[in-house]
């Protein structure tokens, strides 16, 4: 499943790449996206949004499936061969396990993601025989998640919108009892269009405070903070307050042993 906005031709070639049942949620395209789609790739199932729903686009996606479980793509990432095939045979085996979180590779030249090698060499704990690790997070791109468990957590959120809108969902995951899994043999591609511009920076900050609202302790909201305001200015402070009182609404912190694999990992 993949959510998009005014990236059509990436999505194409993206979709290129793909395999199986797609299930395409356009956010309010301008760009024909939609109808480039259903020209190029009849087979492909489209959800046209008359409006940007951010995150929350992945909410429709998922309410769309037909299956047990879903892989999330994005516009600019695509899955290896056999990859997902693989991920839903770990899901079938554990049913403990929410997500499987895959190993991602950036670009042509197939560089491993930072995030994916912070995962394989975290010290959170290994959960099965095969030395698969626990993790407290995953990549929306790259991740084939359990249906019933999505829903039971609300999926995605309007308070953070988009921008490292999947640390929320993780946590609820964690705290209602599901296992998030890194499973290094199950690989993504992922050739990103965005780049690391300050505007995006400003956003992941202002983001993970909020997130930090909705289920940290106060003393780790604070740290988000001060870390914005080195890394960013007071701009994604000024932007957090924006939404605080969503936030402040949906406050729930998360219990002792959750919050201590978070500060693990």
């Amino acid at each position: 499943m993949v959510i998009t906005r005014n990236r059509r031709d990436q999505l194409l070639a993206s979709l290129g790449e793909a395999s199986g049942r797609v299930i395409v949620v356009d956010n309010g395209s301008s760009d024909g996206t939609s109808l480039a789609v259903r020209r190029h790739f009849p087979e492909v199932r489209v959800i046209r949004l008359q409006r940007n729903a951010g995150a929350l686009a992945r909410n429709v996606g998922v309410a769309a499936v037909w299956t047990p479980y879903v892989a999330f793509s994005d516009d600019d990432s695509w899955w290896a061969p056999g990859a997902v095939s693989e991920a839903v045979g770990y899901l079938e085996r554990h049913e403990d396990w929410a997500l499987v979180a895959a190993r991602v590779l950036v670009g042509p030249r197939e560089t491993p993601d930072p995030v994916s090698e912070e995962m394989r060499t975290s010290a959170l704990p290994i959960v099965d025989g095969a030395g698969h690790k626990l993790v407290v997070g995953f990549l929306a791109c790259a991740a084939v998640a359990r249906v019933s468990a999505l829903r039971e957590v609300g999926g995605f959120d309007r308070v953070i919108f988009f921008g490292g809108e999947e640390e929320r969902v993780a946590i609820d995951l964690l705290t209602e009892g599901w296992l998030l899994v890194h499973v290094p043999s199950v690989v993504a591609h992922h050739h990103p269009c965005h780049g690391g511009s300050a505007q995006r920076r400003e956003l992941l900050a202002c983001n993970a405070v909020l997130t930090a609202v909705m289920r940290r302790p106060w003393i780790e909201v604070m740290r988000r903070v001060h870390r914005g305001v080195r890394q960013s200015g007071w701009h994604p402070v000024l932007l957090a307050l924006r939404r605080l009182p969503g936030a402040l609404a949906r406050r729930r912190p998360v219990p002792a042993y959750v919050e201590e694999l978070l500060r693990k990992a």
